[in-house]
């Protein structure tokens, strides 16, 4: 599932400056790429994506004030003819008149922002990423553990939000409980985060709901995080087998992305929060190219290996 956004949402998300057209700041963003309209300002519009929001920074800028009057009446007529959502213009770019007259006319939003060309690129395409990306949503906790995104899954009951609030308490931060959304900024990276309800809420059994700021700190509470491992937490089972070396590496598919899973049986007698952030900072260090278990059985068969040559001596 997806949001509509309107241009009214970008305004206020990046505390944006409407200088004409504001009758239109109700009119749908649909595509969360951006463009430059440089090319277009140049006369060449066979690759004008008119569905993008239209940033006009330094560049665009000057390029523009290099064209006669008559040039910038026409190709800018022609930027507003193809209704985009709205023009935003960086910090240090004027708006020429005309553009304030064709947004009117067309009533598209011209907008001025305090970024500079390179910060409001990002910011805006990082926003927009977020809103108009697929979202899909898991039952579970999300937590920062030592800045890895661990998402913690179960049965309900078996203890998610208990296991958050004890890594909390140990200084790691919560993202999400019970729902967790999740969006796919590119293929390979998955972002989660809670539903605007539920920020900084934790539901403990026995105890009810909590904010977590309120009780730990603006330290305890991240709005987003990127999901880089998945944490099932199973009730002991005798017959179930579980990876006792760590050598076998599950994978889960969520949307396009395969996330790293690590299954771990629990009982009354097992610290559970102190398994969920062993198995995170096992993960990193993984990530940073130490995988304990490899070495372990690396030196176990070398030392296998010297004793059967031992043995033929």
């Amino acid at each position: 599932m997806s949001i509509k956004l309107t241009v009214e949402k970008v305004i206020t998300a990046l505390k944006l400056e409407i200088v004409a057209g504001e009758l239109g700041i109700n009119r749908e963003v649909q595509n969360p790429s951006l463009s430059k309209p440089g090319l277009e300002l140049a006369g060449l519009f066979d690759f004008y994506e008119f569905d993008r929001i239209q940033i006009i920074g330094s560049k665009e800028g000057t390029f523009f004030h290099w064209l006669s009057v008559l040039d910038q009446q026409i190709r800018v007529k022609m930027l507003f003819e193809k209704q985009p959502p709205a023009f935003i213009f960086s910090k240090n770019v004027d708006i020429p008149p005309i553009f304030i007259q064709y947004g009117n006319e067309y009533n598209i939003p011209v907008l001025k922002s305090q970024y500079k060309t390179t910060s409001l690129f990002s910011e805006l395409f990082a926003f927009l990423q977020s809103c108009l990306a697929e979202k899909t949503s898991m039952h579970g906790v999300l937590m920062d553990i030592n800045g890895v995104g661990v998402l913690i899954t179960g049965k309900s009951g078996i203890g998610k939000s208990e296991v958050a609030l004890e890594l909390v308490r140990r200084g790691y931060m919560l993202v999400a409980d019970d729902i967790v959304e999740i969006y796919q900024k590119e293929k390979g990276i998955l972002i989660g985060e809670a539903p605007d309800l539920l920020k900084k809420h934790l539901e403990i059994r026995g105890i009810g709901i909590v904010n977590i700021v309120y009780l730990y700190g603006v330290k305890s509470y991240r709005e987003n995080k990127r999901i880089s491992l998945l944490v099932q937490l199973e009730k002991w089972d005798d017959v179930k087998q579980f990876d006792r070396l760590g050598l076998m590496e599950e994978k889960q598919l969520i949307v396009d992305t395969e996330v790293t899973v690590v299954s771990i049986p629990i009982t009354e007698a097992r610290n559970t929060a102190t398994l969920v952030e062993a198995a995170a900072i096992d993960y990193k260090a993984k990530a940073l190219g130490y995988h304990s278990a490899k070495e372990f059985n690396e030196n176990l068969i070398r030392k296998i290996e010297v004793n059967h040559q031992k043995a033929k001596e």
